[in-house]
């Protein structure tokens, strides 16, 4: 049975930080991007991060560039996002998601798998 379990979402002032973390189970990794997508309310879901599970290498949407970094722990199967400089505009549900590639072109929703059932990101004084 595949899985992805999501934790770390919340409420957090502007500027603070939080960190989701994605557990994965039920299927082959190696060949996945896995990362999140983010939906704000009234406008579309979209990429933030992923992370290649066979090479490490890492896609970060602009406007996070510099303040969230994904990893992973392949002994957990589990992937982290460290979001830092957290804005109002990074409010969101964020999904955990498994797709076939990682990278401005692949990390899209026509290429996810698998998804986990989503966290409350709000970020607000």
């Amino acid at each position: 049975q595949v899985q992805l379990v999501e934790s770390g979402g919340g409420l957090v002032q502007p500027g603070g930080s939080l960190r989701l973390s994605c557990a994965a189970s039920g299927f082959t990794f190696d060949y996945y991007g896995i990362g999140w997508f983010r939906q704000a309310p009234g406008k579309e879901r979209e990429g933030v991060s992923c992370i290649s599970y066979n090479d490490g290498s890492t896609y970060y949407e602009d406007s996070v560039k510099g303040r969230f970094t994904i990893s992973r722990d392949g002994a957990k199967n589990t992937v982290y996002l460290q979001m830092n400089s957290l804005k109002p505009e990074d409010t969101a549900v964020y999904y955990c998601a498994a797709a076939r590639g990682c990278g401005y072109y692949y990390y899209t929703e026509d290429n996810v798998d698998y998804w986990g059932q989503g966290t409350q990101v709000t970020v607000s004084s």
